[in-house]
C-alpha cells in the first residue's frame, strides 16, 4: 500500500481518530465475544412466528418478549420476527437467517427425515413442546354439512399456501375417507378463511392452534358455527404417527358449542432451532423461557403446556443439545 503523504493541516483529525480508537481499544480490552455468555457482544436473537389469527404469532411474541426482558447481562436482543409460519421458519433457520422458530410438530418431523415435498433432511431440532395444535373443523348451520365426510365436494379452507398444513391434514382426512381431489381447496390463514364463510366464499374450514383458536371464537361471534366431529376411531389409525392424539375440548369453550367436543392434536406447536446453532444460546434462551414461563401464560394460556411433563415431550424431532442440557440440569429429562 502506498505512504501517504504527511499534510500539516489534518495533524489534529489524525490525533482525534487516534485516542478515539485507542479509547475504544481500552473499553473492550477483556470482553468476551461468545454470543451466549456474560458481558458478551450483542447477540441479535430471532424468532420466527407465523401469520395472525392462531396461537403461534401471539405465544412467539410472548416467548421472545419475556426472554428479552430477563436476559439480564447477556446483552442480547430478543425479537420476534413475522413469517408464513413452519415450513418458512425452516428454511430461515436452515439459511442462518433466524435462531429460533414457532413451529407445527408435524411438519418438522417430515422435514427432519426430508419426506414429503422436502428437498433434503433439514437439520432442525427441538427446544421445547409446546400445547397441542388442536385441529377442527367448522362449518355454518347454512351449509348442511353435518360430517367430515359431507365436505366431499365443498369448498373447503385448508390453511395458507405454501404453510404446509398438508403435511397433517392429508392423513387427517384420508382417515376420514376423503382425499384432497374430493375438495375445492381454498387457501387463507384462520382470519381470511373467517371472512370467507362469513362472506359465502367458502363452505367450512380447517382450524387448528391453542385453545381456544382466537379465529373461531370470532366466527362464533358472527355464525351458527357447526364443530364436525372426528370418527372415534381415527387416532388408531394415525397410530404410525408419533404428534396424533385427542384432545378433549369443554363445552364452555365456544359459545356454540353444546357439549364436549373432542379435538385432534395435529402436532403439537414448538419451538424449534437449527444443529448450528450454538449450544449455549439454546441452553439460555430455554433457561430463560421455562424459569420465566409463568409471565408467558399471562400473554397467553398455552404458556401453560411450558411444564415439566410437556415441555420434553418427544413428538419426532431431536432436541438440541442445549436445550437438554437445561433439563437435565434441573431434573425434568426423562431417563432414556
Amino acid at each position: 500500500m502506498a505512504q501517504q503523504r504527511f499534510q500539516p493541516h489534518l495533524w489534529w483529525m489524525t490525533s482525534l481518530v487516534g485516542l478515539f480508537a485507542l479509547l475504544s481499544g481500552c473499553s473492550n480490552s477483556g470482553s468476551s465475544t461468545g454470543a451466549g455468555s456474560s458481558g458478551g457482544k450483542r447477540q441479535f436473537v430471532t424468532v420466527g412466528t407465523a401469520p395472525a389469527g392462531g396461537a403461534f404469532a401471539p405465544v412467539g411474541n410472548a416467548i421472545a418478549g419475556v426472554v428479552d426482558a430477563h436476559q439480564g447481562d447477556l446483552n442480547w436482543v430478543v425479537k420476534p420476527q413475522g413469517t408464513k409460519g413452519t415450513q418458512e421458519n425452516i428454511r430461515m433457520l436452515d439459511g442462518g437467517e433466524i435462531e429460533f422458530g414457532m413451529a407445527n410438530a408435524a411438519i418438522s418431523y417430515f422435514a427432519t427425515k426430508g419426506e414429503g415435498n422436502w428437498d433434503k433432511p433439514y437439520e432442525i431440532r427441538a427446544v421445547a413442546t409446546i400445547a397441542p395444535n388442536v385441529g377442527l373443523f367448522v362449518t355454518t348451520q347454512s351449509s348442511g354439512i353435518k360430517t367430515i365426510a359431507d365436505l366431499k365436494g365443498k369448498r373447503v379452507v385448508l390453511g395458507p399456501a405454501g404453510a404446509g398444513f398438508d403435511y397433517f391434514l392429508k392423513p387427517l382426512l384420508e382417515a376420514h375417507g376423503v382425499s384432497y381431489d374430493d375438495l375445492t381447496v381454498l387457501n387463507g390463514n384462520y382470519i381470511t378463511a373467517v371472512d370467507m364463510i362469513a362472506d359465502g366464499k367458502a363452505d367450512a374450514s380447517f382450524m387448528g392452534g391453542a385453545i381456544p383458536i382466537p379465529a373461531v371464537v370470532q366466527l362464533c361471534a358472527s355464525q351458527d358455527v357447526v364443530f364436525l366431529e372426528f370418527e372415534s376411531n381415527v387416532a388408531e389409525k394415525l397410530a404410525e404417527y408419533p404428534f396424533y392424539f385427542p384432545v378433549p375440548i369443554s363445552a364452555d369453550t365456544y359459545d356454540d358449542l353444546d357439549s364436549e367436543l373432542v379435538g385432534m392434536n395435529v402436532g403439537n406447536m414448538q419451538l424449534i432451532t437449527h444443529a448450528s446453532v450454538p449450544e449455549d444460546v439454546v441452553y439460555n434462551l430455554t433457561k430463560l423461557m421455562y424459569e420465566n414461563r409463568a409471565e408467558i401464560v399471562e400473554k397467553h394460556p398455552a404458556g401453560k403446556a411450558i411444564n415439566p411433563k410437556n415441555v420434553v415431550k418427544d413428538t419426532g424431532t431431536p432436541f438440541h443439545p442445549g436445550a437438554v442440557k437445561f433439563y437435565q440440569e434441573v431434573g425434568i429429562w426423562p431417563e432414556q
